[in-house]
């Protein structure tokens, strides 16, 4: 099996010990993105609806840097600090994706890195 990491400067670079993505076949996991600016690796600023937006746009970015693109994803999973945003983040979701939409699912958890509010991670299949 061969792996190809993955890695874009138009998205936040990783604060731990993993790559933004690893392509096996047609296959790209994605990493957890959070809402951070790909530029200065702070947080954005903003409301809950900016922050949703940017872990959106760091995946996209991500997924292009791979050969692909957000609706190329297959499954997606969603981390909630709160949640009480599901709603939002199905409305701005509904932006994002078009029918039929990944498979999905939504996650509360007590806490995400650098306080973060939402993070999301994808599985993505090419050439589907």
């Amino acid at each position: 099996m061969t792996r190809e990491i993955i890695q874009t400067d138009s998205a936040p670079q990783a604060i731990g010990t993993y790559s933004q993505a690893v392509k096996t076949g047609s296959t790209v996991y994605l990493s957890g993105q959070i809402p951070l600016h790909p530029g200065s690796m702070e947080l954005v600023d903003g409301d809950m609806a900016e922050q949703i937006r940017r872990v959106f746009d760091n995946l996209a970015a991500v997924a292009a840097a791979a050969g692909g693109s957000l609706a190329d994803v297959v499954k997606l999973n969603i981390y909630l600090t709160d949640l009480s945003h599901f709603a939002l983040v199905n409305e701005i979701m509904a932006t994002r994706f078009q029918p039929p939409y990944p498979a999905r699912a939504a996650v509360g958890v007590a806490s995400l890195p650098k306080g973060a509010q939402v993070e999301m991670d994808a599985v993505m299949v090419l050439g589907g």
